[in-house]
Order: structure tokens, then sequence, then C-alpha cells
């Protein structure tokens, strides 16, 4: 097989991982993990989802959750320092860098998706070889 250098697929129970090689693999490389589901009948229904490594979603998940945390407090605590009626409501200040991070954070996710989107069309492509036909994408 060509493909043999340019993928590697890690397989467990119920599921499999492929994945770009590791030489070409960045940051922002997504991954295509198969969910294999057997039927009634006899036959293996596929279900799949292309994403970035479980580190990628684990650093975006905590960053948002940290930084909404904190938003979220801080927006309450100036909110409360302004109907109080304190010249300095410092817990806003807080609040508008926390929004900052989260918008940040999400221009930062659409940069990576633009860049994974080659290594995405890869994987599909090395899928539809492995299936032996085309794969339309819901």
């Amino acid at each position: 097989m060509a493909d043999a250098g340019r993928f590697e697929v890690k397989n467990f129970e119920g599921f499999v991982c492929l994945r770009i090689a590791e030489q070409r693999r960045r940051f922002w490389t997504p991954r295509l993990t198969l969910g294999l589901y057997g039927e009634a009948d006899g036959s293996t229904r596929i279900e799949g989802v292309y994403g970035p490594s479980a580190n990628v979603w684990s650093i975006f998940l905590y960053s948002y959750l940290l930084s909404g945390l904190v938003a979220m407090f801080s927006g309450f605590f100036g909110l409360a320092q302004w109907l109080v009626g304190e010249p300095r409501a410092w817990g806003l200040w807080i609040f508008g860098g926390a929004l900052l991070v989260v918008v940040g954070l999400y221009v930062f996710a659409q940069i990576g998706q633009k860049l994974g989107a080659r290594g995405m069309f890869e994987l599909h492509l090395a899928y539809e070889k492995a299936v032996g036909e085309e794969v339309r994408l819901r």
C-alpha cells in the first residue's frame, strides 16, 4: 500500500483511530476516530468523527472553562460593584479581559481548523480508499 508510511492506525475494542504519521503531524493535525457497531444482520455500522487529538481538546476545553468561570464571577462582582455605586468597578475590567481570552480562543480554534483542513481531506481519502467506495460526510 502506498499510504503505509503516511498514516498510523490504532485499534481498540469497538473503535479505530486513523492519524497522520508522527513525522508529518503538527499541533493542529486532525485525526479520524471510527466507531464500529455490530448490527443484527451481521454487518458492521461505522460512524466516524474528525477532530483534534485528545490533548488539543483538553487544552481548549479547560481554557474555555477557566476563562468562562473567571468571566462569570468577575462579571457578577463587577456588576455588584457598579450597583452599589463604587467609583472603580474593577471587576468589570477583569470581565472584559476574560471575554477577550474567550474570543482569542475562538479565533485560534478557527485558525487551527483552517490549517488542519488538508489533513482532514487526506484522512478522508485514505478512509475511502480503505473501504473501496465514496463516502458522504454529514
